[in-house]
């Protein structure tokens, strides 16, 4: 594995993350970092599920329920921390995990758009943390957001399983390949995402 600078933190995890796939226990971590993920843990578990399911494609669709199982556990996590600990947490978040203007900006779509928001955040690279809390912040429905997080996060997870399913290697070789301009794109789609459901408020 070619050396990574020091200042590039996101290859960093991503490696890190990656060196689980034959880890023994590699289901529970990926259902550990699906968990996390949805409330603190800034790397996606699509990065530990792609090769997990290239490898045992059998066992794709049966990892992809773990990461919708766990994801949506953890998305209650980060609501139950908005909604009960966020006067407590609340510097911590700002600091090191959201802007406090992204949060702001969550938090008044939550007021016409609460589903959808959800929906949206769960599917695409938006950064499923945030929305989660601010739902527990906000107050939004609980059924609600179980209901949606379970729909998108589903559809997300069982898309990228599909994709390992049916064509294999070929696609982790092209994320491999081309992490650097996916990175670039991921900040694009994410600066994206938060323009276009702006705009629905």
């Amino acid at each position: 594995m070619a050396l990574v600078p020091s200042w590039a933190i996101h290859r960093r995890l991503y490696n890190w993350v990656l060196s689980f796939v034959h880890y023994r226990y590699a289901t529970t971590a990926l259902f550990i970092l699906s968990f996390t993920e949805s409330s603190f843990f800034p790397i996606p578990p699509d990065v530990l599920l792609l090769p997990m399911a290239m490898e045992k494609r059998h066992k794709a669709f049966w990892l992809a329920s773990v990461c919708t199982l766990a994801s949506v556990l953890g998305g209650i996590l980060g609501y139950l921390i908005g909604w009960y600990v966020w006067e407590l947490v609340q510097d911590f978040c700002f600091t090191y995990l959201f802007s406090r203007i992204k949060f702001d900006t969550v938090t008044k779509l939550y007021q016409n758009w609460d589903f959808w928001v959800v929906f949206v955040a769960g599917f695409t690279p938006l950064p499923y943390k945030i929305f989660t809390i601010a739902g527990g912040v906000s107050h939004i429905s609980f059924p609600m957001l179980v209901l949606a997080s379970l729909i998108s996060r589903g559809a997300r997870f069982f898309l990228v399983a599909g994709l390992m399913w049916k064509f294999g290697a070929p696609v982790k070789g092209f994320i491999d390949c081309y992490f650097n301009w996916l990175t670039i794109l991921f900040v694009t789609l994410l600066g994206g995402g938060f323009a276009c459901i702006k705009l629905l408020h």
